[in-house]
């Protein structure tokens, strides 16, 4: 493992946009071993390739700005899809449910059966089962 720290010592690492390039090449590779099609194949080792030279690269400013740019991109949609797990399965303590009239977010605690739930921004009011 010191071996290992050594080599990485002044390289840049793995950061989120390495990491959802090398999942990204994994789905290219699964749905290349489906489809038997050779440039999927091709298209799913350079994506690695590319991951791995951001990895092992000694360019450091370089690869955060990219980083940097990757996440302002990929932000909102990522939030959105927090957001989206939360309204769909919730938290295991609390459920969360958005107002008919106003589309505010509104988290309530789970297990307290059929309760009456006011939108603490329009005041409305409606009965769900948490």
């Amino acid at each position: 493992m010191n071996q290992f720290r050594r080599f990485m010592y002044g390289r840049y690492g793995f950061d989120r946009l390495t990491r959802d390039l090398v999942i990204l090449s994994m789905l290219v590779t699964l749905v290349s071993s489906i489809t038997k099609l050779l440039p999927l194949y091709i298209l799913s080792y350079i994506i690695i390739l590319y991951a791995l030279f951001r990895a092992f690269s000694k360019n450091i400013s370089q690869r955060s700005k990219e980083n940097m740019i990757y996440q302002r991109r990929t932000g909102p949609i990522g939030k959105w899809l927090y957001h989206l797990k939360l309204a769909l399965i919730g938290t295991k303590t609390h459920k969360y449910y958005q107002c008919s009239r106003c589309k505010q977010t509104i988290r309530v605690p789970r297990g307290r059966g059929k309760i009456s739930i006011t939108c603490p921004k329009c005041r409305n009011e409606f009965i769900r089962k948490t």
